[in-house]
């Protein structure tokens, strides 16, 4: 490459960087309050009670979108899972909220809504949430309680015990959620966004500049030919897992994979094999559950990125 093709090529990365930067830094600070905000009215514990009173199906349909609207990382997902098998949930209702929560989120919902339109993000919240529910369902089918691991998960002032489905848990009394004003609950939320921001941003900006780079440096045409391979949609859900930093990373890089004519299911399957089967995830599931559970819930979410891969590429193709 010319010295005159880089240069055209820097430009080009950093006016795609922009680009991202305005749609997606605005989304992600918004969402980040949401999150923020839903945290404060719907801590782990609420949502465990909330969950605990419920029976398979009906369960299964609460527990998914308890899953969607309260988006917990990886570290608070597992104690709120360990709190429900520990309190005797049903597998699968505990299940349905662990699909849900790592692909279906605020996170999610803003950021796509940005970058693809309110069509496609409409279809993946409902179909992502759909699946999660179906796949609770089908858990329970199967007798794999045993899988669970006897452990005993502390985070803050609780700790929680799982034990073949019989409940442990000792908690502080103290409960400051209900002493809060709705004005310090927001005033909380909008600190709890920009820590949270700040937090998370490198992971942003590690998305969007490896997405500007691949708009500018990979040729459309080959990105096109290994899209077109008919296993590109499992490929891709397989592919995620290893590259995952956050949701909002991602993204930033599906969009230029998008741009560059890679097609829009294809890309939705690398981000939900990303966000439901990322190292990190699995390395504190497989705290809670055997590994044959563990391979069971992988091989659920990727199913889940196929399909919906493969139904957006039907729709859009």
């Amino acid at each position: 490459m010319t010295p005159a093709a880089i240069e055209t090529a820097l430009f080009d990365s950093w006016d795609y960087f922009l680009h991202l930067v305005t749609i997606l830094v605005p989304l992600f600070i918004g969402a980040s309050f949401l999150v923020g905000l839903v945290e404060e009215y719907l801590p782990p514990e609420k949502v465990e009670a909330m969950l605990q009173k419920r029976n398979r199906g009906s369960g299964n349909v609460a527990a998914a979108g308890l899953g969607a609207v309260t988006p917990f990382c990886s570290c608070s997902t597992v104690p709120v899972l360990a709190g429900l098998l520990g309190a005797g949930a049903p597998l699968g209702l505990s299940f349905s909220f662990l699909l849900a929560s790592p692909i279906v989120n605020e996170i999610a919902a803003f950021l796509l809504l940005g970058l693809f339109g309110v069509e496609i993000t409409a279809i993946y919240l409902v179909s992502a949430l759909v699946a999660a529910i179906i796949g609770g369902i089908v858990i329970d089918t199967f007798d794999l309680d045993h899988l669970v691991k006897d452990v005993r998960v502390t985070t803050n002032d609780r700790t929680v015990a799982t034990d073949g489905g019989t409940a442990s848990c000792s908690c502080s009394t103290q409960n400051t959620q209900t002493t809060k004003t709705h004005r310090e609950r927001v005033e909380t939320a909008a600190g709890g966004a920009w820590s949270f921001f700040k937090d998370t941003f490198p992971y942003l900006l590690l998305g969007m500049t490896l997405g500007a780079l691949i708009h500018a440096a990979v040729p459309a045409s080959w990105l096109q030919q290994v899209a077109g391979n008919p296993l590109a949609v499992p490929l891709a859900a397989l592919a995620g897992a290893p590259l995952y930093v956050s949701m909002a990373g991602m993204l930033g890089i599906a969009a230029p994979l998008v741009d560059q004519g890679v097609p829009i299911g294809t890309v939705i399957a690398f981000v939900v094999g990303g966000a439901g089967v990322s190292i990190p995830n699995l390395i504190l599931l497989n705290k809670l559950l055997e590994r044959k559970l563990l391979v069971v819930y992988a091989m659920i979410v990727v199913a889940i990125g196929t399909v919906l891969g493969y139904g957006l590429n039907f729709l859009f193709g």
